[in-house]
């Protein structure tokens, strides 16, 4: 086998990898294609270099590494020997990409019904109007956010403690949310994840136990119907009325309750005090725990936004949720949770556990941009911009579609609903849109319980006005041809 090793092995004097590279990598795949078999002597590094016409020194750093990595045994004055258990029957291993060879790992049930879900909706391509839930990017004041970013950057090396919530942007946050959504909490309650779903994903795991019943609005926010599932839950999807989620004291108890209040999703119906209270009362008199996403709250354009849910009325049992890239744009994507103030503890040990936590860099940033006021700042900017932008899909929508499509026109928020007329297949329609450039999302993906109810759902905060008119004019001819 001394004889024969050399001729086993290729080296390439000319190659882009150093000749130590790839003789170690070589001499690793002989022994674990079972061409050198455990027991088996392998020349010395003086021989071995000698047949290869290679420096010793070569020779032996390739040995060394094997050693490390544990192929080969060495022992003082004798050659190396391959080490035990190392070979692999290469016969017996499914063809790369056969059906074999992915028959053999079983996934979890979560995992195997992932190709069934239509959650989340994924556009590859570039954003087109009307995809919902974008922010203009373009209106961003990235020379701003650069400038924070790189001081934050800079102030890396110099913070001494390294807590997982960023105590300056916990501050100016609340700062926030308190004057202009009414929040009543302490800094410490707020916690950063990665997005707002891992936020939702948090609260799920820290909360349910398989076969606990968890309420959603039908229609409703996909993502919570994911990340409750994922947790073991029991679903149950709650029809809206004209004030959103209809409270059913028929219906199993829930452990969880989640709710859009401020813009119901997708339908951007504000829910009143009244039912705000009720479901709060609900809440006590259930035990149950309440997930207010108040995901593009930032934005009322008729009047003074109604107060969180959060805020309402002090309570252990809401859990407020919300994210940076509505009122932003979308590659700020983290997102907070404001937790009850007796599961601070838990619930930060948990982020360190799932490993739901976010750079500490861009918290800091953040911080800078919300406490320099050109956060407030671009909020403002934005909300006006999106209400003229919200009035012009509206008429453009009335005068390209006329009957076909009836519009509700939210009070705030970034994206609309359109309802189609009775019987219209809007996945077919949402299909046939994106075939024309236009992207959409049909109602039909947001039910969760029977219903002949069929619409689109059109976001317009992205899109200026001549990009609205051009894509509704697109729209108002694919429904015209369809109908």
């Amino acid at each position: 086998m001394d004889d024969l090793l050399p001729g086993m092995l290729h080296l390439a004097r000319n190659g882009g990898e150093t000749l130590t590279r790839q003789l170690t990598d070589q001499l690793r795949a002989l022994i674990t294609e079972g061409r050198l078999v455990p027991g088996q002597r392998l020349p010395s590094s003086r021989q071995l270099a000698q047949s290869l016409d290679l420096s010793r020194n070569t020779a032996s750093f390739a040995i060394e590494q094997l050693a490390a990595e544990g192929y080969v045994t060495l022992s003082a004055g004798r050659r190396p020997v391959v080490a035990e258990g190392l070979s692999l029957d290469r016969r017996k291993l499914p063809v790369r990409g056969s059906r074999s060879g992915n028959a053999k790992i079983k996934l979890s049930s979560w995992a195997s019904g992932l190709p069934r879900s239509v959650w989340p909706p994924i556009h590859k391509e570039r954003p087109r109007p009307f995809q919902p839930g974008l922010a203009d990017e373009r209106e961003f004041p990235h020379d701003e956010w650069s400038r924070c970013l790189r001081r934050a950057a800079r102030n890396a090396q110099l913070r001494r403690d390294r807590p997982i919530n960023h105590p300056p942007l916990q501050e100016a946050l609340l700062g926030h949310l308190a004057v202009h959504r009414g929040i009543k909490a302490t800094a410490r309650q707020i916690l950063f994840v990665p997005t707002a779903q891992a936020g939702l994903t948090l609260i799920a795991n820290a909360l349910l136990e398989p076969d606990d019943r968890a309420w959603i609005e039908s229609p409703g926010y996909g993502g919570a119907d994911v990340a409750f599932r994922a947790a073991g839950a029991i679903i149950t999807a709650m029809p809206l009325d004209a004030h959103g989620m209809a409270i059913s004291p028929h219906k199993e108890t829930p452990r969880l309750i989640f709710v859009t209040p401020s813009h119901q999703y997708p339908t951007g119906r504000l829910m009143p005090i009244g039912r705000r209270l009720e479901l709060l009362r609900f809440a006590e008199a259930t035990g149950a725990c309440i997930i207010e996403d108040d995901y593009d709250g930032e934005f009322h354009y008729e009047a003074r936004p109604v107060a969180a849910l959060h805020g309402l009325a002090p309570s252990p049992r809401v859990f407020y949720l919300g994210t940076f890239s509505k009122a932003t744009y979308s590659d700020i994507r983290i997102g907070y949770v404001v937790v009850p103030e007796a599961l601070i503890d838990i619930f930060e040990l948990a982020q360190r556990q799932i490993g739901i936590l976010t750079s500490i860099t861009m918290q800091d940033a953040l911080a800078e941009f919300i406490g320099s006021g050109a956060y407030l700042g671009h909020i403002r900017k934005m909300a006006r911009l999106y209400k003229t932008r919200r009035d012009r899909l509206v008429q453009a929508l009335a005068a390209e579609t006329g009957n076909h499509l009836a519009v509700e026109t939210p009070d705030g928020g970034m994206q609309l609903l359109a309802r189609c007329r009775p019987h219209t297949d809007d996945e077919q329609l949402s299909a046939r849109l994106l075939e024309a450039g236009v992207v959409s999302r049909a109602l039909t993906r947001m039910l969760y319980h029977r219903t002949a109810e069929r619409g689109l759902f059109l976001g317009f905060a992205a899109w200026n006005e001549k990009e609205i008119d051009r894509a509704a004019h697109i729209l108002g001819r694919v429904i015209r041809r369809t109908s």
